[in-house]
Formats: C-alpha cells, structure tokens, sequence
C-alpha cells in the first residue's frame, strides 16, 4: 500500500510500489486524461508534474512519487494552465486529441518556469510527439498562451507604477 499527493488529495493505492506511475493512475484512480502512447518516455503522452515538473509517468515508478506532488490534466489548474487550455481551444489544436493533454502538462511546465522566454524557446523544449501532424496549431497555441501571460505581467507591471 501506497499513499500519493494526487491533484491536491492524498490517495491510498494497493499497488507495488514498481508499477509504473501511468497505470496506477489510469488503472487504479481511473485518471485517464493521462494516455499511453509508447511506454518508452518518447512520445510525451503520459506527461505528468511531479513537484511541478514534466515527468513521463509511464517509466516513473508509483512508489519513487511518494512524498512528492503529482498533478495530472484532471487536477491542472493556475494562471498559466488557464492560459494554455484556452489558447489550445483559440487555436483549434485537437485533431485526434490523444496527444493533447500530454502536450498541455508538458507547455503548462515550460512556462510555470519561465513565462518571459520567447515562443522559440519554448516550442525547443516540448519533446513531445503529435502523430496527427498537428504541429503547426501546437505553435500557434504556444504563442496565444505567451501573448496572453506576458501581456498581463505587461498590465500589472503598468499598474504597479
């Protein structure tokens, strides 16, 4: 038995501690916004935070997260997940959708840590894989959600002056 910080809540799992942190969470929780792609940590479909960083769960063992806090697309929320959810909607990204929530978690880590780089920047971190080819509204949405951050840092920058 396993106890995790999951989206804010501690959840008891009966699991060895070896299974991979992806089927503890689709399986057991039954949180399958988190998707399985390649089991390998290629494709970026099983992109979680852990701490707040991006972590492809499906090679992540569910007992080396305990003490640390998860968050999947189901619990996402702050700010910049605001502003990435809805450039993904103004942008028009989901063809299939499969990949999508990965590359959420994945952009939403990116610019928890560093809202002022540029789009390019950005974009040179996400190593995660579209199979629907969707790659240019991928970077349009990056630079909606950029815009959108950093034109509010910009308001209240302004009007702290």
């Amino acid at each position: 038995m396993i106890t995790l910080n999951i989206n804010g809540e501690p959840r008891a799992l009966d699991v060895d501690p070896e299974t991979p942190l992806l089927w503890a969470l689709r399986d057991e929780l039954n949180l399958t916004g988190t998707k399985f792609g390649c089991g390998r940590a290629l494709c970026g479909a099983c992109t979680v935070h852990i701490n707040g960083n991006a972590v492809r769960s499906c090679l992540f063992a569910a007992g080396d997260a305990v003490g640390k806090t998860i968050t999947t697309i189901e619990g996402l929320s702050g700010e910049v997940a605001a502003a990435v959810k809805d450039a993904w909607i103004a942008a028009a990204v989901p063809q299939c959708g499969y990949c999508q929530p990965g590359f959420v978690m994945a952009t939403t880590s990116i610019l928890n840590t560093d809202r002022h780089q540029s789009k390019a920047a950005v974009l040179s971190q996400i190593a995660n894989i579209c199979r629907c080819g969707t790659y240019d509204a991928i970077r349009l949405a990056v630079g909606l959600a950029l815009e959108r951050l950093q034109s509010g840092d910009a308001k209240q920058r302004r009007s702290a002056i």
